[in-house]
């Protein structure tokens, strides 16, 4: 049976995200923003009082996905959002688009500027990996202008959330997709810039003509560690761990999330802290929930990360939720959680 959107949480998340700033809706922004402002309600691991020890999280690396808050942003605009951001206690902002939507146009050179302003610095951004469409905004298409664009907003970073699935799934495909890959890196790097891929959770699946290999070591082992990055979704990474914890055969093939990390932690700069309640009747393992209000273990995976030697500054950390039922509220909340989160938690 084929997928559609409304059915699966991870395809919808695909679909939406190449129009993320279309959605509209219909309430005011002094609505918005006062209900978002409006005091944290009692939430999981927040008992900020009763927790010692340096933060977990180093400081200046806190960020978020503004795909998360994609339908604040078409209505009221950056400016509203940044400022809620900054109440939050955001330092980093990474893109899913540069457009603002019925909040009007807004220059590249404004974009950066408004969220230096609000002590957010742009860390990156994403964009399509390859489109039908000739003239498509994505990196096969139009290199040099995501290129510039990204240089314009002295992004550090600038990625895709596509997978490797531009010529199937057997192990050349996705071997032909490292290629290009590296060409992108390639081109990134000699402006200044690191190129990533985010993954989702088909990733970890395995080849479709070698049921014994994975499709993300393959991506790993083709792709040049000097050009190419990764921005682990921690959230789709488990749901990978539960979809394909076994090959086709049904034979074991368990893998940790964070062990990808820990082999090669230079490799991963940017990730993706969403949550998830476990949940095996859903087909992902998992049902998206604010941060901090999940089953994933945050304290373990952060630690794990932050106590390498020489890594603490290294990486940076973008909460993110797909679909949150109140964006701002999410980004609030989300915040606390990991502020409290404390080295010896």
């Amino acid at each position: 049976m084929s997928r559609t959107p409304s059915r699966d949480p991870e395809l919808a998340h695909r679909l939406s995200r190449r129009g993320m700033l279309g959605v509209a809706a219909g309430t005011t922004a002094a609505a918005l923003l006062g209900t978002a402002a409006a005091p944290a309600s009692a939430h999981t691991g927040t008992d900020t009082g009763a927790r010692h020890g340096r933060p977990l999280l180093p400081p200046g690396r806190l960020g978020i996905q503004l795909y998360s808050l994609r339908d604040k942003v078409s209505t009221l605009g950056f400016a509203p959002v940044f400022a809620e951001l900054e109440k939050y206690g955001y330092d980093e902002i990474e893109f899913a688009g540069y457009t603002q939507g019925s909040a009007g146009p807004i220059t590249l050179a404004q974009l950066r500027r408004l969220a230096h302003s609000h002590g957010l610095t742009p860390i990156g951004s994403h964009v399509g990996y390859y489109a039908d469409d000739p003239n498509a905004y994505t990196f096969a298409q139009n290199l040099t202008k995501v290129l510039d664009d990204a240089q314009a907003l002295g992004l550090p970073h600038i990625g895709t959330a596509s997978g490797p699935f531009r010529y199937g799934t057997t192990v050349d495909a996705v071997k032909r997709a490292a290629q290009e890959f590296n060409t992108y890196g390639a081109a990134a790097k000699a402006r200044g810039m690191k190129f990533y891929q985010h993954n989702h959770s088909d990733e970890f699946a395995f080849a479709t003509d070698n049921p014994r290999v994975r499709l993300y070591d393959v991506l790993l082992a083709e792709t040049d560690p000097a050009l190419v990055y990764l921005e682990m979704d921690i959230f789709w990474a488990y749901a990978g761990q539960f979809r394909f914890s076994k090959r086709p055969d049904g034979t074991p093939a368990p893998f940790e999330p964070l062990d990808y990390v820990l082999r090669q932690p230079h490799r991963y700069p940017l990730f993706h802290v969403k949550d998830g309640v476990s949940d095996p009747s859903n087909q992902f393992g998992y049902r998206m929930v604010d941060v901090g209000d999940g089953d994933i273990d945050y304290q373990r995976f952060i630690s794990g990360v932050t106590r390498l030697r020489g890594e603490r500054l290294a990486h940076h950390w973008q909460a993110e939720f797909d679909n949150p039922t109140d964006s701002l509220s999410f980004a609030r909340r989300s915040s606390a959680y990991l502020h409290s989160l404390r080295e010896n938690g």
